[in-house]
């Protein structure tokens, strides 16, 4: 049975991450959002990396969290869409 769960598990994962192509050849808003994403991913650890931060650095991390999740949560709608549409 555990067998079973894993390789759902995996196929989901599957074909999710194949969307998630699609989507990026596709649609310009999620290949944007995505590079977005990326970006702010690559600044915040940056950040991380600091062994102290500003309380001026503290408020850009924070706000950069919250763009990038705002990023992350506008692609995962576009997923949901894709797969209602299934185009």
């Amino acid at each position: 049975m555990t067998f079973f769960i894993k390789y759902f598990q995996q196929e989901v994962t599957l074909k999710e991450n194949e969307i998630v192509e699609a989507l990026k050849k596709q649609n310009e808003e999620f290949r944007k959002l995505s590079e977005e994403h990326r970006n702010l991913d690559g600044l915040l650890a940056e950040m991380d990396s600091k062994h102290y931060l500003s309380p001026e650095e503290e408020i850009e991390r924070k706000r950069m969290q919250k763009l990038k999740l705002a990023r992350k949560d506008r692609m995962a709608e576009l997923v949901r869409e894709y797969k209602k549409v299934g185009t």
